[in-house]
This record gives structure tokens, C-alpha cells and sequence, in this order.
């Protein structure tokens, strides 16, 4: 009688629904049906089924996975060497992202020096402190880290509402200048980058290009920074990024 499709949903881990897109684009039908009509699998559409999610794991789209499996012409071993390459500059990426959270760090994630008044007075409704345990817990052994924490218990509040009017006169001066269509490559994108790290350099800790580019790849990457650019301007995130990117590459 083989196997329905609630019980291959099962074996696989994939949806029932999974199973009858599947079904609908020729991709994996059924060997059988049953007296009902429901949908019956037999081992060899379970085999099918494996080789269809190994190619998915590893990345390819549908239509890919169709040919590769019903094309007697293609070569499967060229398609994935292409795939390893290309996940294993996904890989890189990754790592490079994964190391510049690590390095890299922000004020507002420091400790600050304000009584809870005067906190509300500078940052409104956010928390400075709130990832400050996770920022030491981060970087809590780097020099930089050591160095804003200094520099952060010396601001008063004039200080940090100096410092955050800095940051949103940047961040605004991105925005129009990335609304005017001017790409992130541009004098004017590579300039206000510039200011940027010397925001940081001068208000947070010492701030290398190397440091910058880490900074900017973490704006992509946590999803918590991108917000804070997004919200200023849906995309400026990634466009500061490839801002920073560019003027590091000038600057070398």
C-alpha cells in the first residue's frame, strides 16, 4: 500500500503541504493513489525525495533540482562544484561577519555614567545600558573595549547629547544623500563614512579602517543595528556599509 503522505511528511521532516507542491509541479509525484485517492509514496519516491532535499539543503532552486534528476545530459558533479564554491564563499562571509561582532563594538552598548534621570532626559525610552552585559561579555578583554568604557564614565549628560546629535547629523546626511540616488562608491558617500569613523574615533575608542569595515559588516549583520539605521532610512544600513567599504579601500 506504500506510504501516505502524512507519513512522508514525517520521515522527511517537511510539511504536507511541501510534499503537495511537489506533487503539483512534477517534481516528486506519487507512485500510487489510494482507493480513495489519497496521495501513496513507494521507497523509490522516498529516495527521490532524499536526493530532492539534499539538493535543496545545498541550495539549489527547484528548477535545478528538476533537471538534475530527470536531465540524463547533466553532469551532477559539475553542479556541485559549483554549489561547494559557492557555499564556501558564503562560508567566508559569514566567518568575516562572525568576527567583526566579535572585534567590534558601539557606545551604546556601554555603561553610562547618568542617574536614571538624566538618562531618560539624554536617550528618551532606550536603555544604553541594556547589551551592556553582552558587550563585555564580547569584548570585555579587547583594548577597545577598555578604552570606551573610560571614555563613556567621563561623558556627562552635555556630552552624550552632543555625541548623539553627531550620530543623528550623519546618519541624516546619509539618508538624503542615498535618497538623491548617489551610489555608496561616490566622493560624498566616501566622505561621510569618513565622518563617521571619526565619530567613533573620537567620541567611542580608536578607530582603524580595518575597525570601520568590521563595524559596517555588523551594521548588515546584526539585525539589531540594522534596525537602528533602517529606522532612519529603510536600506541605510547596507548603503553606510558599502560606504565605509569604499573609503576604506581610498584610505589604503
Amino acid at each position: 500500500m506504500g506510504y501516505s503522505v502524512g507519513q512522508v511528511a514525517g520521515f522527511a521532516r517537511v510539511t504536507v503541504r511541501t510534499l503537495h507542491h511537489y506533487d503539483e509541479i512534477g517534481l516528486l509525484s506519487p507512485s500510487g493513489r489510494s482507493h480513495a485517492g489519497h496521495r501513496r509514496y513507494d521507497d523509490g519516491d522516498l529516495d527521490r525525495l532524499q536526493r530532492i532535499l539534499f539538493y535543496r539543503e545545498l541550495g539549489f532552486p527547484l528548477d535545478e533540482v528538476a533537471v538534475l534528476l530527470d536531465d540524463p545530459t547533466t553532469d551532477p558533479r559539475e553542479h556541485l562544484r559549483k554549489q561547494h564554491a559557492l557555499l564556501s564563499e558564503r562560508i567566508g562571509r559569514l566567518q568575516q561577519m562572525a568576527a567583526a561582532v566579535e572585534r567590534a563594538m558601539e557606545a551604546r552598548t556601554m555603561s553610562v555614567n547618568l542617574t536614571p534621570e538624566e538618562k531618560f532626559e539624554v536617550f528618551g525610552d532606550h536603555d544604553p545600558d541594556q547589551y551592556a552585559a553582552e558587550a563585555e561579555q564580547r569584548w570585555g578583554a579587547t583594548e577597545a573595549y577598555a578604552e570606551s568604557q573610560r571614555r563613556a564614565a567621563a561623558c556627562t549628560k552635555e556630552d552624550w547629547k552632543r555625541i548623539l546629535a553627531e550620530a543623528e547629523d550623519i546618519n541624516q546626511r546619509l539618508a538624503v544623500l542615498m535618497d538623491s540616488g548617489a551610489s555608496a562608491e561616490s566622493e560624498r558617500a566616501m566622505d561621510l563614512a569618513e565622518e563617521h569613523r571619526g565619530w567613533i574615533d573620537g567620541n567611542c575608542y580608536t578607530c582603524s579602517y580595518e575597525m570601520h569595515t568590521c563595524l559596517g559588516e555588523m551594521y548588515v549583520a546584526d539585525e539589531r543595528f540594522t534596525a537602528y539605521y533602517d529606522t532612519v532610512r529603510p536600506g541605510l544600513a547596507v548603503f553606510l556599509r558599502d560606504a565605509i567599504m569604499a573609503n576604506a579601500v581610498r584610505r589604503a
